[in-house]
């Protein structure tokens, strides 16, 4: 299993490829949203929406018997969902310290806090802070199970 350092390194890796050419970025952007399995619509509720998101947003987590946090997105707009799927790639499948813990710095190297809209960037922060307040609380609920 990658660290979510070695998944952000693999997706800047890939970004590079474009070097300058944002419409093939936001191409590439688009691309992922399309192959994000998205969510059923009762996963899409209001306790699910991510506030902050000029879009609608939803990001739903679960754990597994190994502690491990797995991520599930969508949206409706298409870049957003590229978005989604961007952070769950990166941040699915690890434990909750290291998502509570992580530094995504992929989003700078890329360049999308420079090429996103101000709303657009605002909104990834606060898909962000929501997948890091997962894994503080399902490491605080571990910790509680644990004592």
């Amino acid at each position: 299993m990658m660290t979510i350092n070695q998944l952000q390194d693999q997706l800047i890796e890939e970004f590079e490829l474009f070097e300058n050419d944002w419409d093939g970025k936001y191409d590439y952007i688009i691309d992922m949203g399309k192959k994000l399995k998205g969510l059923p619509d009762e996963s899409k509720s209001e306790s699910n929406k991510i506030k902050g998101c000029q879009s609608n947003v939803w990001l739903t987590s679960s754990v597994d018997s190994a502690g491990t946090i797995h991520f599930e997105g969508d949206s409706d707009a298409i870049i957003v969902k590229g978005l989604v799927a961007m952070l769950i790639r990166v941040m699915s499948g690890h434990e909750a310290q290291e998502i509570a813990n992580a530094d995504l710095y992929f989003i700078e190297k890329i360049g999308l806090s420079r090429h996103l809209a101000q709303t657009r960037s605002n909104g990834l922060l606060s898909m962000v802070k929501q997948m890091k307040f997962y894994g503080l609380a399902y490491g605080t609920q571990d910790k509680a199970i644990q004592n």
